[in-house]
């Protein structure tokens, strides 16, 4: 494991979350449609998704506490931050990037319905 991914491992997800928000925001979309999409990929609720972000849990607990990761995460194709999410070997690194690579699709307009991979 390089060191980048160590770093990404102990960030706090709280500390990632208030971008997504700022991100999705910015192009007219809403904090409960990232809510959405981050408890559609781990399984959490938002009581439990607030849990973890009031506890400033680092992403590796993150996914490692997520009661399932949603079953069609397959399904999400393409290239975030110059690396193809489907292709990511580390675990982890790539359940983050799923993420990023949702919440960009939010920000750049895509329907709901097809963010979830319905």
């Amino acid at each position: 494991m390089n060191t980048n991914n160590t770093r990404v491992y102990k960030m706090s997800f709280a500390g990632v979350y208030p971008h997504y928000i700022q991100k999705a925001e910015k192009k007219g979309r809403t904090k409960d449609e990232v809510d959405e999409i981050i408890c559609w990929l781990t399984g959490y609720d938002q009581k439990t998704l607030q849990l973890h972000i009031d506890n400033k849990t680092d992403f590796e607990n993150f996914f490692a506490q997520a009661p399932q990761i949603n079953p069609n995460v397959s399904k999400i194709t393409g290239v975030i931050c110059g690396y193809r999410v489907e292709e990511i070997e580390d675990k982890l690194i790539q359940q983050v990037r799923y993420l990023d690579k949702l919440v960009d699709e939010l920000a750049k307009g895509k329907a709901m319905e097809k963010i979830l991979r319905k």
